[in-house]
C-alpha cells in the first residue's frame, strides 16, 4: 500500500486531482448561476455535474500516465516494479477515482434536483369583506391589479385571471387548484373597503406542502392601494427567487392615476369589459372607461383599455369607420402619454388587427407587448391569431398553446387552437384539444358548436350536434345565446335536409332581437329562402331572399368593408337570379378579403364565391375552386361536400363526384 501512496506522490496525481476538484467546483457553480438565466432545464446542470464526475477518475489516469515538462506532455518515467504491483495500483487509482466521483455525486445531484424553486403562481380572487357588497368589484380590481403587475416580470410563470376566477368563493384547496393550475405557489387576500380607506390581507402559500411562505397586512387610502400592488410584486418576485429588470421594476413601481374617483370607475369597467359576449355590459364598461379618463385625462392605462374595449366591438359588433377611429385615436392617445406601456402597443395592435386587418403592423405591436407583458395569456393568444391569418400554423399553435399553458382554465383559448387543427384537418389534434375545453364546462355552448361541427366535417355525423341542441334544453341562458343557439338548430336541421323544421326554427326568431346582432336578420331570411326552395316553394324563397338582400344591403352601409357581408348578399343576389351583381359582389368580398392576405377568413370568402358559382350553375368554376380550397388549409371537406344541401346542384356532375372520390382517397 505504501508504494502505491509513494508512486501517486511521485507521479504529481495529488496535484492534478487537487486542481481538477478546484476547477470543477467553478464550473459548476458557475453553471448554477448562469443556466436559470438561460432559462436551460434543471437536467443540463445535472449532465454537467455527471460529465464532471465521470472526467474525474480520467484525469488521474492521465495525470499517472503523463507528465508535463517543458519540452511538453510525457509518458512519466517509471520504476522498476513487479508487474503484479503496476496492475495492483492502477486498479487503486481507477478505484479510488470512482470512489471519490460516486461520493460527490450521491452528495451534489439530489441538491441541484431541489435547488430550483419553480416560480410559478395563481393569484386566487380576493374576498371582499367590505360591509357593502357592491365593494366587489374593488376586490376584483386588487386582485386584476396584482396579476398585471406580476405579469410583467418575465422570471415568473403567472395564471391569468380568466382561470382563477372559478375559484372565487369555493372552499380552498390548495394543494388541488396547484396542481389544476400547473402551479408551486398561491396567493390569497382580503379587501375590506371603507369609505376611503382599505385593509388588504394576503399570504402566499406554497402549493406542494400547504405551508404559508409569508403573510402581510395593508392599512391605506384607497389612493395607496397602487403601493400596495407594488410591494406586493416585489414580496413575491424575493420569495420565489426570480429576477425584477429596473425596467420591470419600473412598471410594476409606477402608479397609473393618482384620481381616486377615476381608479374605482376604472375598476368597474375592467370587470364589465371581460363580458364579451354581453353587449350591453360592454356598454357599461365604455361609459365607465369615458368617465375614468374625463376625470383624469393622463390615465394611459384607462385610455388603453378602452381602445381594446372599441376594437373588440368593431370586431364582433359594429365595424364601423367611427369605432375603428375611436379605437386608434385612443391607442395613439395612450402610447404619448406613456411610451413604454405595454398594454399601449397592445391596444394599438388590436386596432391594426381588428379595425384594418393590417397583420403586419398588428404583430409588431403584440410583440413589443408581448416583452412588456411576457405572462399574459391574451398577448400570446393574440400574436398566435395573427400568425395563423399569415398561414404560420406551426408558430401560431405554439402560442396558442402558451397561452393555454398561463390560462388553463379559459376554454376560448382552447377553441382557437382547436380552429387552427380544423384548418389543417388533424381531426384527431381538434378533437382532444375542445375535449379540454368541455372537460372545463360540458355544457358550453360554443366549444358544443365546435365539437358538433367537428363530427359533420370530419365524418358526415349529425349525432353530435343532436346530442347538443338536446343537452341546451335544460340550460338557462340569456337572451342574445338563446337566438344564437336557434340560428345553429336552424342550420343543422337544413344540413340534414330537415327542411319543414328548419323553416319552422328560423321563422320562430323575433326580427326585432335579431337586428341587434351582426348578420341576425340576413341568417333568418337566408335560411327561411333555402328552407322554402328546397320545399318547391318559389315565391316564399324569392320573398325571403329579398328580405335576406335588404337586411346585407343595410349593414353594408355601416360596415362597407365587410367582406363576409358581402359574400352573402352576393349569395341571395345569386338566389334571385341577379347573376352580375352576384359575381361583383363575390369578387368586392375576395379583394377585401384575399387568401394571400388572410388565410383564415381568405379561404371561407373562397368557399362563398364556390357558392355563388355552384347557386349560378357554373359547375366548372364552383369545382374548380373546391379542388383548390381542399388541396390547402381550410374549412372545406370531403365530409363536408357530401351532406351540405349548398353542393346538391353538383351532385350529378361526374367531375364532382370525381373531386370526391380524389379527395376521399387521399384523406
Amino acid at each position: 500500500m505504501t508504494g502505491f501512496f509513494d508512486e501517486v506522490k511521485r507521479r504529481k496525481v495529488y496535484r492534478v486531482a487537487a486542481a481538477y476538484i478546484i476547477a470543477a467546483g467553478g464550473a459548476i457553480q458557475l453553471a448554477s448561476a448562469s443556466f436559470p438565466a438561460w432559462e436551460l432545464p434543471n437536467w443540463a446542470l445535472r449532465l454537467v455535474i455527471v460529465l464532471l464526475l465521470i472526467g474525474f477518475p480520467i484525469a488521474l489516469i492521465l495525470a499517472w500516465a503523463f507528465d508535463v515538462t517543458p519540452e511538453g506532455i510525457r509518458a512519466a518515467p517509471s520504476v522498476a516494479v513487479p508487474r503484479t504491483h503496476r496492475r495492483r495500483n492502477m486498479i487503486m487509482l481507477v478505484a479510488t477515482g470512482v470512489i471519490i466521483s460516486a461520493a460527490a455525486g450521491f452528495f451534489l445531484l439530489p441538491r441541484v434536483a431541489a435547488h430550483k424553486i419553480d416560480k410559478s403562481i395563481a393569484v386566487l380572487p380576493f374576498e371582499n369583506r367590505s360591509d357593502e357588497k357592491e365593494n366587489a368589484y374593488f376586490a376584483d380590481g386588487i386582485q386584476d391589479d396584482v396579476l398585471t403587475n406580476l405579469s410583467k416580470i418575465g422570471d415568473l410563470k403567472v395564471i391569468s385571471r380568466t382561470s382563477v376566477m372559478q375559484y372565487r368563493g369555493k372552499p380552498t384547496n390548495v394543494r388541488e387548484i396547484g396542481k389544476a393550475l400547473g402551479v408551486s405557489n398561491i396567493l390569497e387576500g382580503s379587501v375590506r373597503r371603507s369609505g376611503n380607506k382599505v385593509r388588504v390581507n394576503v399570504q402566499l402559500i406554497d402549493a406542494n406542502t400547504d405551508e404559508h411562505v409569508w403573510a402581510n397586512d395593508y392599512d391605506r387610502d384607497v389612493t395607496d392601494v397602487f403601493a400596495i400592488q407594488s410591494d406586493l410584486a416585489q414580496k413575491i418576485t424575493e420569495a420565489l427567487q426570480a429576477k425584477l429588470s429596473p425596467a420591470e421594476r419600473s412598471q410594476v413601481t409606477r402608479k397609473p392615476t393618482e384620481n381616486g374617483e377615476a381608479y374605482l370607475a376604472f375598476v368597474q369597467a375592467n370587470n364589465l369589459a371581460g363580458a364579451f359576449q354581453d353587449f350591453e355590459r360592454l356598454k357599461q364598461s365604455e361609459q365607465l372607461y369615458e368617465r375614468a379618463v374625463e376625470l383624469d385625462p393622463n390615465f394611459a392605462l384607462a385610455i388603453a383599455r378602452y381602445s381594446r374595449l372599441e376594437s373588440w366591438i368593431v370586431h364582433d359588433r359594429e365595424n364601423t369607420p367611427a369605432r375603428r377611429e375611436k379605437a386608434r385615436s385612443l391607442a395613439e392617445r395612450a402610447l404619448q402619454l406613456q411610451p413604454d406601456l405595454p398594454e399601449a402597443h397592445l391596444a394599438l395592435g388590436f386596432s391594426y388587427y381588428y379595425g384594418d386587418q393590417n397583420y403586419d403592423a398588428a404583430l409588431r405591436e403584440f410583440e413589443i407587448a408581448r416583452r412588456g407583458l411576457p405572462n399574459d395569456a391574451g398577448v400570446y393568444m393574440a400574436i398566435g391569431s395573427i400568425q395563423r391569418r399569415q398561414g404560420n400554423w406551426a408558430e401560431s399553435s405554439a402560442n396558442l398553446e402558451k397561452a393555454a399553458s398561463l390560462s388553463p382554465k379559459d376554454a376560448w383559448v382552447l377553441q382557437n387552437l382547436t380552429y387552427n387543427y380544423e384548418m389543417l384537418r388533424n381531426y384527431d389534434a381538434a378533437n382532444k384539444t375542445i375535449d379540454r375545453a368541455l372537460a372545463l364546462d360540458p355544457t358550453a355552448m360554443e366549444p358544443l358548436g365546435v365539437k358538433s361541427k367537428l363530427a359533420i366535417a370530419e365524418k358526415g355525423d349529425f349525432s353530435v350536434a343532436e346530442r347538443a341542441f338536446e343537452s341546451l334544453k335544460s340550460i338557462r341562458m340569456p337572451n342574445e345565446q338563446k337566438l344564437k343557439t336557434a340560428d345553429a338548430r336552424t342550420d343543422v336541421f337544413l344540413m340534414e335536409r330537415r327542411y319543414m323544421e328548419g323553416l319552422r326554427e328560423a321563422e320562430s326568431l323575433p326580427d326585432d332581437q335579431l337586428a341587434s346582432y351582426p348578420r341576425g336578420l340576413w341568417s333568418k331570411y337566408y335560411y327561411i329562402g333555402f328552407a322554402r326552395r328546397a320545399l318547391h316553394d318559389e315565391p316564399g324563397a324569392r320573398a325571403a331572399f329579398l328580405r335576406a338582400k335588404s337586411a346585407a344591403e343595410e349593414q353594408l352601409k355601416y360596415s362597407p368593408d365587410d367582406a363576409k357581408l358581402r359574400i352573402q348578399l352576393a349569395k341571395v343576389l345569386a338566389f334571385v337570379g341577379e347573376k352580375d351583381p352576384a359575381l361583383a359582389e363575390a369578387l368586392r368580398a375576395s379583394e377585401l378579403q384575399p387568401e394571400s392576405k388572410d388565410a383564415v377568413d381568405g379561404p371561407e370568402i373562397t368557399e362563398g364565391v364556390a357558392q355563388v358559382y355552384t347557386i349560378l350553375g357554373d359547375n366548372d368554376r364552383a369545382i374548380e375552386i373546391l379542388d383548390g380550397l381542399l388541396n390547402r388549409p381550410s374549412y372545406v371537406t370531403v365530409q363536408g361536400l357530401k351532406v351540405n344541401p349548398i353542393w346538391d346542384p353538383l351532385r350529378s356532375d361526374p367531375r364532382f363526384q370525381a373531386l370526391i372520390d380524389k379527395h376521399d382517397a387521399q384523406a
